[in-house]
């Protein structure tokens, strides 16, 4: 299998928790289309900010290891 380019040392062991937490955004939003619960929305929110800093930290993270 080939490797994504994304799918460092340093990044494999989280790319399942990203693509859980980003199939997790979609159940919100399809919960909230269904309900018009808010929660939902607030939710998927604080799940794209947890994505987005965790994938900064890999980039960081990433950076530092290729500086080495």
């Amino acid at each position: 299998m080939e490797r994504r380019t994304w799918d460092t040392p340093i990044r494999e062991r989280w790319n399942p928790i990203i693509s859980s937490c980003l199939k997790a955004i979609d159940l919100h939003n399809e919960l909230y289309f269904q309900t018009l619960d808010k929660w939902h929305l607030v939710k998927a929110q604080e799940l794209r900010e947890y994505v987005a800093e965790l994938k900064n930290r890999l980039t960081t993270k990433e950076s530092e290891a290729s500086t080495i």
